[in-house]
């Protein structure tokens, strides 16, 4: 595959119904494994979600937004030690900065966990989710996450198809009690120039990202020759990153790449729906898989920040970004942590 065009602001193309094609497949998993290496982010057509289902998801999510405040106030995230339900804008924290968006997160819908040991904090993420009073939402958001967990396992077990691996190195991660993560987005406009931050630059602590976007515009990726580049939409199409721990497994052949999301500029609004295919809680460490050696030979270890580590253990790792993130549930649920957060990082020290 030819990379060059990604220095004119365009992302390479999947088409998954190649993976179903013997004709295409082997062509299908040599691309796969340079962009999940190279970039760590592509577009994704050919996944089996119609049109309809797009508009569908965008319109209902639109319709939470548009409920009065008080409405979305009553399913606050801040009501949940699971960090289920709204934020509003400017509460959430990526990069030490307020994010400037407001948000609806919805994960796997369980009971809660009684008894859960001091040393496993992570099991606490287990729970319900605050539902909306808004007609049809829960059963559009779980027809949602019925169809992309199935989507991003099939993807995943490409990716280790991909790099000479058995397809399911990782299914003690994805099967048995579901984990997983969806936000629905609005990014409002703004003018303030100190407000620019719709998204702070992260990477993303799961395994799979599929990412739903309208026309707006404003996410970026960070790229190898250390510049952003814009990621526009394109129609009926995922946006597909790799996560954290996928750069675990292969001890850095992947990239989880960092990005972020610029805000609109006023009197325009954005909005996105996000998909996290997250590990397990119940998983345990993250392995190191046992590459082919010409892969080996050039995974050179998991790129992360200081005052920001990647944890080995998949429920830690998870949880890490919650609390990082949502320092309001933090604070209520989670008080020893936050009092470690608080007293390791120098920007909330000021």
């Amino acid at each position: 595959m030819n990379l060059a065009n990604i220095s004119s602001n365009e992302l390479p193309i999947l088409n998954f119904s190649d993976l179903y094609n013997p004709l295409l497949r082997e062509n299908f998993y040599q691309n796969l494994r340079i962009l999940s290496r190279e970039i760590g982010f592509f577009y994704l057509i050919g996944h089996g979600i119609e049109p309809e289902r797009f508009e569908e998801i965008q319109t209902i999510g639109q319709q939470f937004f548009e409920l009065p405040y008080e409405e979305k106030e009553k399913i606050a995230m801040h009501q949940s030690p699971h960090f289920r339900g709204y934020t509003h804008a400017l509460e959430e924290i990526t990069y030490h900065a307020q994010d400037n968006r407001e948000q609806i997160d919805i994960g796997a819908d369980l009971e809660a966990l009684d008894n859960i040991p001091h040393n496993q904090p992570w099991l606490r993420l287990q729970g319900p989710n605050q539902w909306p009073e808004l007609a049809g939402f829960k059963e559009v958001i779980t027809a949602w996450q019925k169809d992309l967990r199935k989507i991003s396992i099939d993807l995943l077990h490409a990716v280790l198809v991909a790099l000479d691996l058995p397809e399911n190195s990782l299914d003690d991660f994805v099967t048995g009690t579901p984990n997983e993560l969806l936000k629905i987005i609005h990014y409002p406009g703004t003018d303030d120039e100190t407000q620019k931050q719709g998204l702070g630059p992260h990477k993303d602590s799961g395994i799979l990202t599929l990412l739903l976007q309208d026309k707006v515009g404003g996410l970026q990726v960070y790229t190898k020759d250390n510049k952003w580049i814009d990621v526009p939409y394109a129609e009926n199409a995922f946006i597909i990153n790799i996560g954290e721990v996928l750069e675990l497994a292969t001890n850095g052949y992947l990239v989880a790449n960092i990005h972020q999301v610029i805000s609109p500029k006023q009197s325009v609004d954005r909005y996105s729906v996000a998909y996290f295919l997250t590990p397990s809680l119940y998983a345990g460490q993250i392995p190191i898989l046992d590459l082919p050696s010409e892969l080996k030979q050039l995974a050179t270890g998991p790129q992360s920040s200081p005052e920001n580590p990647l944890l080995k253990n998949a429920g830690e790792n998870t949880l890490k970004g919650r609390l990082r993130s949502h320092l309001a549930v933090t604070k209520k649920f989670y008080p020893e942590q936050y009092q470690k957060i608080i007293a390791q990082t120098a920007y909330y020290q000021k």
